[in-house]
């Protein structure tokens, strides 16, 4: 097969396994081929879209044979949407590939002394388990591949749902989504018909014009729901007669608020949400600690699965109640604040101010008063001055963004040389990275995988460290 020959067509295909990022792998001619929305054991054509040395990146064109593994996805919008890419696979074998990607990453490119990997722990509830949702209005609806060449459907309509997989101008009109329970998909329809009868702007991501932008939603495990509508400009009277409309089809609904985005993103850190019913936040439980989460709170998404998560890290953290744990990207305090009863003190570290706030009011909720939050950059804030005040740490939990731990960060556990680190990570591909810098100091002595989103790649993986002595 040649290198620069890239868009040529590979017929009859056997997939062979799963690699990183939810891609699937065949082999041809000692070349490694990864394709998208394949499952292992189908036989496909595969057009490539790009070409290296020692692999190839490609799509399906058509199908010869499926993979008995297969089984029929459950949502009508699967393939399009792009939010559940593995619904064709039963969950049991999802995790059995989360597992091997854990697995591979680990010792591919940390390249450190591992040892046994525990098994994954799955979720319990493989749908309707995300305690927040955020939909979509939007003027121009993705058309399906049906009716792309039918005069007689039209992309200029109104409509309520995600994003289609790579295209940041067209929404997926959702029916149903089974990633929130009810009353996620009757609220979004009501606000959708709403703007439908009372002829009202759908946004124009491309033209920023339109009145209806996102709406997001937060149902807890308390039966708490919050609901915050993002619109384009400031209209009180039809916010009224919006708010009054879903207030009396929603008597379970415990917050709304509305919120003004006049920007071109969607990010809701500079903005302010106002209240129009309720307290304008939503309690949620994980054991029996309660966390405040407002419109702009950082919260586990999967608060059931969240709380194993929490569990398996506290129990790594291997606390007797002596000790001082500095959480790291603490956010709201929610890890902290969990393993609190078997600290002596927490210190948690956030570079977002709000979410400092947040964890305060969390402990202060908890009744935790052996807790102290400091909002800025880590490696800024842990000087001699900072120890003298808080302590050294005994534990240091760490929970970084995708991106991973910044190397200065890394740097400076290495420099604290607390005898166990807890690693909470949501890409096991840079925490890898990290653990190979860190292992200048530190053992890898245990690893938890636990999958906190069923149908998709995303898993969560816990490291457990402790300093070579």
């Amino acid at each position: 097969m040649s290198r620069k020959n890239k868009n040529i067509l590979l017929s009859k295909v056997l997939v062979q396994d799963y690699a990183a990022e939810g891609k699937s792998l065949a082999r041809v001619d000692g070349k490694v081929i990864f394709i998208e929305n394949a499952v292992p054991g189908d036989v496909v054509d595969i057009r490539l879209t790009k070409s290296k040395k020692d692999w190839a990146e490609g799509y399906v064109t058509a199908w010869h044979e499926y993979s008995s593994d297969r089984v029929p996805p459950f949502c009508s919008h699967f393939g399009v949407c792009g939010g559940c890419r593995w619904q064709m696979l039963p969950y049991s074998m999802q995790l059995q590939y989360k597992q091997k990607q854990v697995e591979d990453v680990l010792q591919r490119i940390g390249k450190v002394v591992l040892p046994a990997i525990s098994p994954i722990l799955g979720a319990s509830q493989s749908i309707h388990y995300r305690n927040k949702m955020e939909y979509t209005f939007s003027n121009k609806r993705f058309l399906l591949p049906g009716e792309l060449h039918d005069p007689a459907v039209s992309s200029l309509q109104n409509v309520a749902g995600f994003h289609a997989r790579g295209l940041f101008d067209k929404v997926v009109d959702i029916d149903t989504c089974y990633l929130q329970e009810e009353p996620t998909n009757r609220l979004r329809k009501a606000i959708r018909d709403f703007g439908l009868e009372n002829e009202l702007s759908f946004y124009d991501i491309k033209m920023h014009q339109g009145w209806l932008r996102t709406l997001q939603l937060r149902i807890c495990t308390t039966g708490e729901v919050m609901a915050n509508l993002v619109v384009g400009h400031e209209d009180p009277e039809m916010i009224r007669l919006l708010a009054d409309r879903l207030l009396q089809q929603f008597p379970d609904l415990t917050t709304l608020l509305y919120t003004i985005n006049k920007k071109w993103n969607d990010s809701m850190n500079d903005l302010s949400p106002q209240v129009i019913h309720g307290k304008g936040y939503v309690i949620e439980q994980l054991e029996d600690f309660r966390f405040k989460i407002g419109p702009k709170s950082f919260f586990q998404t999967n608060t059931r699965q969240g709380e194993r998560l929490y569990q398996v890290t506290r129990e790594f953290a291997e606390l007797s109640g002596k000790e001082t744990v500095y959480d790291l990207y603490c956010g709201t305090g929610s890890i902290g604040i969990f393993v609190s009863r078997l600290a002596a003190r927490i210190v948690g570290v956030e570079v977002i101010a709000e979410a400092i706030d947040d964890a305060r009011e969390n402990a202060a909720l908890n009744g935790i008063g052996h807790a102290r939050f400091f909002a800025g950059d880590v490696a800024d804030i842990c000087r001699e001055e900072f120890f003298a005040a808080e302590g050294r740490p005994d534990v240091i939990i760490t929970d970084p963004p995708r991106a991973g731990m910044h190397e200065s960060l890394v740097n400076k556990i290495l420099e604290l040389e607390a005898p166990v680190v807890v690693y909470v990570s949501c890409n096991p591909a840079t925490q890898a990275r990290d653990l190979q810098l860190l292992d200048a100091k530190y053992a890898v002595t245990r690893v938890q995988p636990v999958d906190m989103f069923p149908h998709t790649h995303h898993i969560e993986n816990i490291v457990q460290l402790k300093l070579r002595r």
